[in-house]
Parts: C-alpha cells; structure tokens; sequence
C-alpha cells in the first residue's frame, strides 16, 4: 500500500515526525512517500493508497506558510481521493487555547470536503509537554497502519 505522506512545518519538528512516520510505515510493510517539498503534481503521480499529513500550527490556529501552497491546491485541483484512508498528526502548543492544533483542523475539513475518511482521530501532539514527538506520535502511528491494514 502506496502512503503519501505530507507535512507543514515551522521549526522542522512535524517533518521530523513525518520522517519517523515514513520509516515505521516502511518498516510495517507500506511503500512511504515524504517529501517536504511535494507539489500535488508529484502526489498524483504517486498514486497513493493512503494520505498521512503532518502539520505544525501557527499564529492563531493557522497552517505554516511552507503547507499553505499545496493545501491551496489540493483545494482548487480536487483530487479524486474520495474513499481514500487518511490520518492526521498535528502539532501545536495547548497554551494557545481554541487554535491549539487549528491546521490539524484545517486539514480535516479538507479531507471531509475531498472525502478522504480518517481512520482514526487525529493526534494532537502539545509542544508545551513534550519534547520527544516523534516517539510519542508511535502509538497513534501502530493504530495508523492497524487500521491501514484493516
């Protein structure tokens, strides 16, 4: 099964999960794709199986400026990813209050619209309590491919 595995970060900590991500999907099997840099036209030549996005927030619940050209072309191009699995990491800091993780959010809504179904609840990974995310994102990451594995 093809992953495509997308991320938006600020400080490189979400493309560090992203990358830890594609290595334990590698490893259970998947065939894994990150590039941090990923245009859509790189993604649908891919043809993923699957969607994995990882996002940092900024400012006030907002997606990072690095995310944001291809979240607005996935937008505008509306892939046929309909029925797609998918799954959400977002990082952000509880101290912000209602925006904490609001690209996650974002990010569901896009799935909602593309109709990609998210296999399990997204991860809400708090800045303010851990220092270690990509070792606390593997537990959501065993459900992620349990439930790829359906």
């Amino acid at each position: 099964m093809k992953v495509a595995i997308l991320s938006g970060t600020v400080y490189g900590t979400a493309e560090d999960v992203a990358r830890h991500a594609a290595n334990l999907l590698k490893a259970a099997g998947f065939e894994p794709w990150h590039d941090p840099r990923a245009q859509l036209d790189q993604i649908l030549a891919f043809e993923p199986d699957a969607l994995l996005i990882v996002t940092a927030t900024t400012g006030m619940g907002e997606l990072p400026d690095n995310f944001v050209p291809l979240y607005s072309a996935i937008r505008d191009k509306f892939p046929a990813w309909q029925g797609l699995p998918g799954g959400v990491i977002a990082l952000g800091d509880a101290s912000y209050g209602d925006t904490f993780c609001g690209a996650g959010e974002l990010v569901r809504e896009m799935f909602a619209e593309l109709g990609v179904r998210e296999v399990q609840d997204m991860l809400r990974l708090d800045a303010s309590e851990t220092v270690t995310p990509e070792t606390d994102a593997e537990p959501w990451l065993e459900g992620f491919v349990a439930a790829l594995r359906g």
